[in-house]
């Protein structure tokens, strides 16, 4: 990500700027700074969303079943055990 900065006119509806305003005053921040962090915000979880449906995607089942049906020579720890 590039450390530049543009400046981008924003419209919004008066109820939503009103709102991000009140939100910033809470937060202590600048309305800018909010919106800056709210965009941050969405736009992280948003990749992180994509990487997670990408990553299910290559997911292999019997793969992951086959792991979880091994067992090792350790009996589990405390806390671990499989109650039925």
């Amino acid at each position: 990500m590039s450390s530049s900065r543009s400046n981008f006119p924003l419209r919004l509806p008066d109820s939503v700027r009103r709102a991000a305003e009140a939100a910033a005053v809470e937060d202590g921040v600048s309305l800018n700074q909010f919106i800056n962090l709210a965009v941050a915000e969405k736009t992280a979880a948003l990749s992180g969303a994509r990487m997670m449906a990408e990553r299910a995607a290559r997911a292999d089942r019997r793969a992951f079943d086959a792991v979880m049906a091994a067992t090792g020579p350790e009996a589990p720890r405390d806390g671990d055990e499989i109650t039925a």
